[in-house]
């Protein structure tokens, strides 16, 4: 996770700040991550599943393709995860009618960003 810190901020253009949401898994909120002076973390509210964007897809693809089904092997599992991932992103605009976040992109609108 530091090493994709640090090419997150290489990557910010001089003169910018990013912003980086976070769910709350572990390797997000060790106090081991680096603080980077173009970078501010920003986790997301415990419990909170439906601000995640990450979710939204898992949830999709489970919806669609992969709940309330049996697996005879470990082989199964990751073709029908493969299948369903496919599947879902043949489907125009559904990656982001589900990650895209209105508020995220009025600065950018506003020539802010």
């Amino acid at each position: 996770m530091a090493h994709h810190l640090h090419a997150i901020s290489a990557a910010v253009p001089e003169g910018r700040h990013a912003v980086m949401v976070l769910d709350r898994a572990g390797w997000h909120t060790t106090t081991k991550l680096p603080r980077l002076p173009n970078l501010t973390l920003l986790p997301l509210p415990a419990g909170s599943p439906e601000l995640n964007p990450a979710e939204q897809v898992w949830q999709q693809l489970r919806d669609r393709s992969l709940a309330n089904r049996c697996y005879d092997s470990y082989e199964q599992i990751v073709d029908a995860c493969c299948d369903a991932w496919n599947a879902f992103t043949k489907i125009p605009g559904a990656i982001r009618s589900l990650c895209t976040r209105t508020w995220a992109n009025l600065g950018a609108n506003n020539g802010m960003l």
